[in-house]
């Protein structure tokens, strides 16, 4: 299974990037997040016809919104709600075997102080929220993937000392992500194929002049998957010329080779 995690940042406005990228990369599975579209709206029917018939999805109008689209069949689906809220951050599906998760955790705000910031909590109440499922409920057979909001290692981020009292990157961030991995059951596939010090990147701010001579980037996208998987990982790709394209995302494609 060849599979990636992108933050598409509006499915219709990039839907022909999506279908490119589908095509290029020759990709079984694709996990979107950000979606921000109703399902009523999604373009299934242009992702049947390039050969990705089988699709999950959960959306809302102008936010959020997660999809798996895959050229193999989908042999169940399901999501959860997480904090008390309805919003559309995670569907999972079983596609070949295996479990997918798609996530998109919420961003945070920009203060990293819950009792100013209710945005802030949010997210560390759903980091705590996803441990104690998985714990729970370990994972066998599985993948996670995402835009989980969070660079938990200095070579995450061009800078961890300048960036280190700024959401994505808080002490409090990283120790639940990383917490997350551990006591959750799942293998960070990114980091145990690069190994901590190569510094990687996923996104890059819309903000930047020129975001590849700046290169001011974070990983905040992550492909995770269960013990059981690890020695399947045959190779992990980040597709960082896409956030070259024509009005791109601010995210890239992760991707990943499973062997069967």
């Amino acid at each position: 299974m060849k599979l990636a995690s992108w933050n598409i940042n509006s499915v219709r406005l990039r839907q022909t990037l999506v279908l490119d990228r589908l095509e290029g990369l020759g990709l079984d599975v694709l996990c979107l997040q950000e979606t921000k579209t109703e399902d009523q709206f999604f373009p299934v029917d242009a992702f049947a016809e390039a050969g990705w018939p089988h699709i999950a999805m959960r959306g809302e109008k102008s936010y959020n919104g997660v999809a798996i689209i895959s050229r193999l069949p989908i042999t169940e689906n399901s999501y959860q709600n997480w904090t008390g809220r309805t919003d559309c951050r995670h569907i999972s599906a079983r596609i070949d075997g295996q479990t997918i998760h798609n996530f998109y955790v919420p961003a945070g705000g920009d203060e990293p102080d819950r009792t100013i910031n209710p945005k802030f909590g949010h997210k560390l109440d759903f980091l705590d929220e996803m441990t104690a499922h998985f714990i729970a409920n370990p994972p066998q057979s599985s993948i996670l993937v995402g835009d989980l909001n969070i660079a938990p290692l200095e070579a995450d981020v061009w800078s961890s000392r300048q960036l280190r009292n700024v959401v994505s990157h808080t002490d409090i961030e990283r120790e639940k992500l990383l917490n997350l991995i551990e006591a959750g059951g799942w293998i960070d596939a990114v980091r145990h194929h690069y190994g901590a010090e190569e510094i990687l990147y996923s996104w890059w701010s819309y903000r930047a002049r020129d975001w590849q001579s700046s290169n001011r980037g974070r990983r905040l996208d992550h492909i995770w998957v269960s013990a059981d998987n690890q020695e399947k990982i045959a190779k992990i790709d980040i597709d960082t010329a896409t956030r070259g394209a024509e009005k791109p995302s601010d995210h890239v494609p992760l991707i990943i080779e499973l062997a069967s």
